[in-house]
């Protein structure tokens, strides 16, 4: 099992709907979080530990996370999911 975990800014909108609909998926357990302070649910360290693949929405989101848990990525997929595909 593939464990995924989507990002945007707020965890409002964007990364909660990725993750219901690959959640449907019978090989990949998902997760969301938010970047900001004040997002539903903010990301944690136990989360990015968590995933075997991260999916940003915003190449702002990917300089974010890069520089807050740079030394917990060496072993992650992480990629830009285009809005399109959600």
């Amino acid at each position: 099992m593939v464990k995924a975990l989507f990002i945007c800014s707020q965890n409002k909108l964007r990364s909660p709907t990725a993750e219901q609909v690959f959640s449907t998926y019978p090989d990949i357990e998902a997760d969301s979080a938010g970047l900001n302070n004040d997002a539903v649910t903010p990301l944690s360290l136990d989360q990015v530990e968590w995933a075997d693949i991260i999916l940003v929405m915003e190449k702002s989101h990917l300089n974010r996370l890069r520089g807050k848990f740079k030394s917990h990525l060496n072993h992650h997929a992480i990629n830009r999911i285009h809005p399109m595909m959600v």
